[in-house]
């Protein structure tokens, strides 16, 4: 079976495009106000996610902020919350939306969350495509820490 190739121009477009959805997701829940609650385990949720925000920024260092940010450039980043899970900035976005859904349970807020936790995913994966080409360590690593839930997943 044939694995595929995708080009650095490709995979930038196409996680442009996902970062697109995730925006149309994030205002979607702003306009219905479906984000800030006062469920006070959603509310831990979106702290803890924001704190590991953070934490990874920190650690990532200032490549990390902007969109189109190049995760490729410089030394491959394992320790820190990276030593723990491997998109821990993709997983504080999944972490603190999908408490949207627990402070909010309607379809409205499972389809903005659904928009911004689907896309984020494929920029997660398209990301994977690009450091597996540019890290011979990354297959090393990425046996070691898991993508998005420390140990587990």
């Amino acid at each position: 079976m044939n694995k595929l190739k995708f080009t650095k121009k490709t995979i930038k477009r196409a996680s442009l495009i996902a970062f697109s959805i995730s925006l149309i997701g994030f205002f979607f829940l702003v306009k219905k106000h479906l984000i800030i609650s006062y469920n006070p385990f959603a509310i831990t949720i979106q702290i803890c996610a924001v704190i590991i925000m953070i934490w990874a920024r920190i650690t990532f260092g200032m490549r990390s902020f902007h969109a189109n940010a190049n995760s490729t450039k410089g030394e491959l980043v394992t320790n820190g919350p990276y030593k723990l899970f491997r998109h821990p900035i993709y997983a504080s976005i999944i972490y603190f939306f999908l408490a949207c859904i627990i402070a909010f349970p309607k379809i409205e807020t499972i389809i903005g969350v659904f928009l911004i936790v689907s896309s984020t995913y494929v920029r997660m994966i398209l990301e994977e495509i690009s450091l597996r080409e540019t890290y011979k360590e990354y297959n090393l690593y990425s046996q070691k820490a898991k993508r998005i839930i420390p140990f587990l997943f």
